[in-house]
């Protein structure tokens, strides 16, 4: 197994945390908003609440690439970077998916006979079809149970799996969501989604994960202009639930992948779900996971590119299927030196 020293940075505000609560929590804050406020990865959204892993734009994530690019910067989508991703120790012993597990959540009565896209069906599809696939193999490279810092797994620990299943969809449609829901209203949605499945018991949320999906007109504030969709985690009597704040994508247009690489003006609703799908895998309960030294996921480094290696482009998944998707970080790619991959 092979280690890399944590930088002096991350050792700091690690110190932080388990030495000086509540000043280090601040100071960690307000270093992850700035580094990170332009194009997605670790964000403090709403005061109060635990942080989020927000999905860039693509102006974004173009804006941020060409930067980086300008300073002699190398493909690393939103991190800008190679910076390889290492394994920030769990939460409870959790860091990834073993098994990974998918409920989706349409939320609200706004969605009935109100789907002019035809979301809720390439959803469906998507999250039934991924399992298997080349594509999500590039997750299994990361694990848990490996000392924090670990950057290659080798075999050791227990990676994330990539026997995805689609557990489930759930038409909570016999009252209307909030028009513009909050984070701790999302988060308690996705409280009441492991409820009605029954996952109640302890540890029957410890490699699942529910994607809460807001009908046309309906997202949270932000959804657009500062992010296309984000993930987290909330504290419940069932343990920690892991979620996605999944807006209706395509109604922020070429903000969020419509027409994306020539892929279709419904692109960005499985690129976007894609990433998001695959970050908690890796990283279930943010940001305790797999994430690099700025506090980018597997699929952050990888947003958005159009060109060139790790392009998004369709893949056609193990039922014959083919779904536009970003390509995802690969620690192992380039001899180790990391890239983005559309397989594995």
């Amino acid at each position: 197994m092979r280690n890399i020293e944590m930088s002096s940075k991350i050792f700091a505000l690690s110190l932080c945390f388990l030495v000086a609560g509540a000043f280090c929590t601040f100071q960690a804050h307000a270093q992850s908003s700035h580094a990170n406020a332009a194009a997605g990865g670790l964000t403090y959204l709403t005061p109060g609440q635990p942080p989020v892993m927000i999905h860039p734009t693509v102006q974004a994530s173009e804006t941020v690439r060409a930067a980086k690019g300008s300073k002699g910067g190398k493909h690393g989508g939103g991190g800008g970077s190679s910076v390889n991703l290492y394994y920030h120790g769990g939460t409870g012993g959790i860091g990834v998916e073993t098994s990974p597990k998918i409920y989706l959540v349409l939320w609200g009565s706004q969605w009935n006979n109100n789907d002019p896209s035809g979301e809720e069906s390439i959803l469906v599809n998507f999250l039934s079809s991924v399992g298997g696939s080349t594509w999500s193999a590039t997750n299994t490279q990361y694990c848990q149970g490996v000392a924090s810092g670990t950057y290659f797994c080798n075999g050791a620990g227990t990676p994330a799996g990539n026997n995805i299943v689609f557990a489930g969809a759930w038409y909570d449609n016999a009252s209307a969501a909030p028009s513009h829901p909050t984070q701790s209203q999302i988060a308690a949605e996705a409280v009441r989604a492991a409820a009605f499945f029954g996952n109640t018991a302890a540890g029957s949320n410890n490699t699942t994960q529910y994607v809460i999906a807001t009908a046309t007109g309906n997202s949270s504030s932000g959804f657009g202009t500062q992010y296309c969709a984000y993930h987290s985690s909330t504290t419940s009597s069932y343990g920690n639930v892991a979620y996605t704040n999944l807006p209706y994508i395509t109604d922020a247009g070429a903000s969020c992948g419509a027409n994306f690489n020539g892929l279709g003006a419904n692109a960005g609703i499985t690129i976007v779900e894609g990433h998001e799908m695959s970050e908690t895998i890796t990283d279930q309960f943010p940001s305790s996971g797999w994430l690099d030294s700025n506090g980018y996921e597997i699929g952050d480094k990888c947003a958005w590119i159009s060109s060139g290696q790790g392009a998004s482009a369709n893949v056609t998944f193990p039922d014959g299927k083919t779904f536009p998707v970003q390509s995802l970080w690969s620690n192992a790619f380039n001899s180790d030196a990391g890239g983005c991959v559309l397989s594995y």
